[in-house]
């Protein structure tokens, strides 16, 4: 019975205390993995509720909770399962292997990173189990987000703490990659010679570091408009509420291209080995990558 007891204690003392890249790469895509299943049962129940007219499973005393499932499963989605898989995971991964390096530049940020994305899921979560959900849509549009007549203002209050800690997370992994690619790549690795996953990974974090402070700043204004009586976005008192859309897509439109960026770098990778033939064209993919992140930035 010791023995277990100190096996436990030891294996949670090396998951608070591990910095090694690879096995925070694994813990990311375990992470992703788990919220991911949470994610995807809350798709399946919303199939569910449509999936006939006449037989509801939720019920109409409590119809938020459709409103409410709506909003976790793209949250969760995005922010939880996607970004932490290809970002964080595989990035965490392959990026010092793909370097010649023996880590990241700031491996204890690293270990920060994640543990700082637990607690933002956990957030989340907690506006899901509260007593009124939060079912605002995960755009978190004005006025539904900052209108006293919801059910539950601090269910909104939470989902905002959790994506911030999430961006937080993003913003130190974008860093520790940036300065990993540019600084502590091999001597021979030019970035004219780099595998396109580091430049994925490069440009990703690049439109990260650009568009997550002007997210943070939206919601950041969505909070004091709930909590601290300011006029941001309520259109009675001088607001503008689109002023909030133009704020999000900021970050919303490159969003798209900061999921799907990092699974080009990892498809033209995996066709590379499979056929064990260098990809036609590297800088070319480069640059088109390059210019996919701005144009999604500047649309």
């Amino acid at each position: 019975m010791t023995f277990n007891k100190s096996s436990q204690r030891i294996s949670f003392l090396s998951l608070v205390k591990n910095c090694n890249h690879k096995g925070l790469g694994i813990y990311y895509l375990l992470s992703a993995f788990i919220f991911g299943i949470s994610g995807t049962l809350i798709s399946v129940l919303i199939r569910i509720e449509l999936y006939s007219t006449g037989n509801r499973i939720i019920s109409p005393e409590n119809q938020n909770f459709y409103n409410i499932s709506i909003t976790l499963h793209g949250f969760i989605m995005i922010f939880f399962l996607v970004m932490p898989g290809l970002f964080g995971g595989f990035g965490n991964y392959f990026v010092p292997i793909f370097q010649g390096s023996p880590e990241v530049v700031y491996p204890r940020v690293n270990n920060f990173s994640i543990l700082i994305l637990s607690l933002s899921y956990l957030f989340v979560i907690l506006s899901f189990i509260s007593e009124f959900g939060g079912g605002t849509g995960w755009t978190l549009y004005p006025p539904l987000s900052t209108s006293f007549m919801s059910l539950s203002p601090s269910t909104t209050a939470y989902l905002i703490f959790g994506l911030l800690m999430s961006g937080i997370s993003s913003c130190l992994t974008s860093i520790n990659f940036f300065i990993t690619i540019l600084n502590l790549r091999s001597y021979y690795l030019t970035l004219k010679t780099m595998p396109l996953f580091p430049w994925s990974l490069l440009i990703t974090g690049g439109m990260l570091l650009l568009t997550l402070p002007i997210l943070s700043g939206a919601l950041l204004m969505v909070l004091a408009d709930l909590h601290c009586n300011s006029l941001f976005f309520d259109s009675i008192f001088g607001g503008d509420p689109i002023f909030y859309q133009h704020l999000f897509w900021f970050f919303g439109h490159p969003e798209v291209y900061i999921l799907i960026i990092p699974a080009f770098g990892i498809i033209s990778i995996i066709i590379s080995s499979s056929y064990q033939k260098i990809i036609f064209g590297n800088q070319s993919m480069i640059f088109a990558m390059s210019c996919i992140s701005l144009l999604g930035s500047v649309v």
